[in-house]
């Protein structure tokens, strides 16, 4: 979305050096954006993925999981190309050192000594275990059993698919990367955020971890534990003016899983 788009305004309020303006979003804007991933998420999942799984072979609970990895990297690979798009738009470039700056893909600043990078990276030490303690405190209700990676890594029917099925891994990586690194981190702490302090002032990194709650349409069991996790995200991530911190230790989970399920497949 360019400066002069009618759902953006021109102030610019990201005070790190920085030659990139930052244009920001109105509320209805910010709304659109969210709906443009929440919403293709939702029908991947509960429309999509029921329909596809009756296409898939395997016993009990893997065609569903089949359809499921399907759909659910799909709608993620599509927040990917929506955030190209809407910074290709808004900057009319994709060069990287311009991306860098309106994605926030840059090392944190410490808002207290000015310190770029080193020792200010120590900080995902702790944001990684406070999110590992909020997956862990904080339970899941109504999880269809179907729908829920544990379950098909934990049922002797989700190891039997799992064992061999390099093809599979490789897509549940391309899922785990999309989800983590180049889908939800990106769109929501590099490409919303940034831009929603002229909406929201103070409180922009409040809004964005409820928007990213509300997000979770496709798992709506996750959202107690997320709603904790979204605040532990978002926060840190405007303080540092980094969007690198959201991404690392949101892939914390990812890498775990993805060695979790490497030791299936192997």
């Amino acid at each position: 979305m360019s400066a002069s788009y009618p759902l953006t305004t021109t102030a610019r309020t990201d005070t790190a050096p920085s030659s990139v303006e930052i244009p920001q979003l109105r509320i209805r804007g910010i709304l659109a954006v969210w709906a443009a991933a929440a919403l293709p998420m939702a029908a991947l999942a509960w429309l999509v993925a029921p329909v596809l799984a009756d296409r898939f072979a395997g016993n009990g609970i893997v065609p569903m999981f089949k359809a499921l990895i399907v759909c659910l990297t799909a709608g993620l690979i599509w927040q990917f190309v929506l955030v190209a798009i809407l910074v290709s738009r808004e900057q009319r470039t994709l060069r990287w050192s311009t991306v860098r700056e309106a994605l926030w893909l840059r090392p944190p600043r410490s808002p207290r000594s000015g310190r770029v990078g080193g020792r200010v990276w120590l900080i995902v030490i702790p944001l990684i275990v406070a999110v590992t303690a909020v997956n862990e405190l904080i339970p899941t209700f109504g999880a269809p059993e179907n729908r829920v990676l544990a379950t098909l890594v934990g049922s002797d029917a989700g190891q039997a698919f799992l064992d061999g099925a390099w093809g599979w891994y490789g897509l549940l990586l391309a899922m785990f990367i999309f989800n983590t690194v180049l889908g939800e981190e990106l769109l929501f702490r590099g490409y919303l955020l940034p831009r929603m302090n002229g909406a929201f002032g103070r409180g922009d990194w409040v809004v964005n971890g409820l928007l990213f709650t509300g997000y979770h349409l496709h798992v709506p069991w996750v959202m107690p534990g997320t709603l904790v996790e979204s605040f532990l995200l978002a926060y840190p991530t405007k303080r540092y003016r980094s969007a690198w911190i959201g991404i690392a230790v949101h892939s914390a989970q990812s890498v775990f899983f993805a060695v979790v399920v490497l030791l299936i497949v192997v």
